[in-house]
């Protein structure tokens, strides 16, 4: 008798331990988010002007790059927005959304003004028929070469850590060396396999480091110049987070979002915080 109570016992036990798990999870992970508001939070480079220290050779004016432009639209429309957020300042509000009624009244020519933000933000929004546009920018003056002006300047010295800041200047994918394979080859990718490549998690991250993060690397003597100016960027993206808050929106929402790499790339650390947001796989939008 006593081997078959051992062997009941285990059963039992086996059977409640594997139950366990399920009894503690109140909810799916899906089931959790349900009522967090969706957002395709998508990054690119700027297609016209930009004074951002990197910059991406794009004839915007082409035929070619139109075709493309209206392609990738269509991808990232699936998303079916009811919300649209670009980079611009939102007391241009007004302005943008003239610009684009008046393209709703004449979608044969994409609005090329406002560089990717009224090109694919524009006709995301035409697709998708959203009413109105939102800037949610924030600008604020810091200097990304501060890191770069001390390192090439003779009689300055990086007092903190110049080999790390160097690596990454230098060599930011030295450990990813796919996405390095893909970053050798970026003038001869598409738009698509470019913006792509912009969106791949690592490359956010790159978007942080190369922003701001390797700044946290270089000071003078025991100055804080790197991460002083990497604090006014962070700030700037902070107060660009702040004014996605301030749209009313709904848990019925879907929102989309199109800036700078380098933006996205903040947002998607915010929101992956949030109470309030859920992030789509923009990945999942491109093909």
């Amino acid at each position: 008798m006593k081997p078959i109570f051992l062997i009941l016992c285990i059963v039992i036990f086996s059977c409640n331990t594997k139950n366990k798990p399920n009894e503690l999870k109140t909810e799916s992970p899906t089931e959790q988010k349900n009522d967090k508001i969706k957002v395709l939070n998508f990054g690119t480079f700027h297609f016209g002007y930009t004074p951002d220290a990197n910059k991406t050779e794009f004839d915007e004016h082409s035929e070619e790059a139109q075709k493309e432009i209206r392609e990738i639209s269509k991808m990232l429309a699936q998303f079916k927005p009811t919300i649209i957020c670009i980079e611009n300042l939102p007391k241009f509000n007004n302005e943008i959304n003239k610009a684009y009624q008046d393209f709703l009244d004449n979608p044969s020519t994409l609005n090329t003004n406002y560089g990717e933000s009224s090109m694919i933000g524009f006709d995301v929004g035409r697709l998708s028929n959203v009413k109105k546009i939102y800037g949610i920018d924030n600008h604020m003056g810091y200097n990304y070469s501060v890191g770069d002006f001390i390192e090439n300047n003779p009689e300055l010295e990086n007092s903190i850590d110049s080999k790390t800041y160097l690596q990454l200047t230098n060599e930011p994918f030295k450990e990813y060396p796919e996405i390095a394979k893909r970053e050798a080859k970026y003038d001869e990718l598409s738009l698509l396999e470019k913006l792509k490549l912009s969106n791949e998690p690592i490359h956010l991250d790159y978007a942080i480091n190369t922003n701001a993060d390797k700044l946290l690397y270089v000071g003078i003597d025991d100055g804080f110049e790197g991460a002083d100016n990497a604090a006014i960027f962070y700030h700037r993206n902070m107060k660009i987070f702040s004014n996605l808050n301030r749209i009313p929106m709904t848990k019925n929402d879907r929102v989309f979002i199109i800036m700078g790499t380098a933006h996205t790339a903040f947002l998607r650390e915010f929101m992956r915080r949030s109470p309030k947001f859920e992030m789509v796989n923009t990945l999942e939008y491109l093909n």
